[in-house]
């Protein structure tokens, strides 16, 4: 009688806490390890970012605090993208698919969504800096359907083809991830023909040449 109450004792345990299974295939994990380990290393890249700028601030007594914020003022340029910038990167050319006597239709400008899709997804795969038709694109850039002329910051994307320079810590991988994307297939669905290629020697991205808007920040009066 011991002997079967214990064994009801464990089906009773067994029925009351079932084991939860988990139904996501091998797919779906590897997705989110690997979007784990992107923001490991997004944290540990921040990380290093701000130990050294705090180094900068104590590693030397000789270094006064006007140099200090010196640097960190052009560090912020550099980021805000103020600056000319020189590095390795990709470059993307869009141009019309078909042309107007195949299509029998006039070619359009590139609509500003598509490029502001363009330009997210790019972000996402690792994009550091990047300039169309040499204008260089940070966070104030306004794309713009004006009169039916996609604009970007007030000039005109009307002459094809249009060349896109990216800058990225890693190009190798930022051209993988572009040609494994469906942006291609994107482009191709509005008459236009994306193409990227791995740039050989180093690419220069001028610097943002409009002023910034800060109307929000002020100087602290204290």
């Amino acid at each position: 009688m011991v002997i079967f109450g214990l064994m009801i004792s464990v089906q009773f345990n067994s029925l009351k806490h079932p084991k939860v299974r988990d139904t996501r295939d091998m797919w779906d994990i590897r997705e989110e390890l690997t979007s784990e380990q992107k923001k490991q290393e997004k944290l540990l890249a921040e990380i290093n970012k701000y130990d050294k700028l705090l180094n900068s601030y104590s590693q030397s007594k000789e270094m006064t605090k006007e140099t200090a914020l010196n640097n960190t003022l052009q560090t912020l340029k550099k980021t805000a993208g103020m600056t000319d910038i020189t590095g390795s990167g990709i470059v993307m050319t869009i141009s019309p698919l078909f042309s107007e006597s195949l299509t029998g239709e006039p070619i359009e400008n590139p609509p500003p969504d598509l490029l502001k899709k363009l330009i997210n997804e790019l972000n996402s795969f690792g994009a550091e800096h990047i300039s169309i038709n040499e204008r260089r694109v940070v966070n104030h850039t306004v794309i713009r359907d004006i009169n039916g002329t996609t604009k970007i910051d007030g000039y005109g994307l009307d002459d094809y083809p249009l060349t896109v320079k990216v800058l990225a810590e890693d190009p190798d991988m930022l051209y993988s991830r572009v040609k494994g994307s469906g942006l291609e297939d994107l482009f191709a669905s509005e008459n236009l023909a994306l193409k990227a290629g791995k740039s050989k020697s180093e690419l220069t991205l001028k610097a943002y040449d409009r002023p910034l808007d800060v109307q929000q920040l002020k100087p602290l009066k204290d």
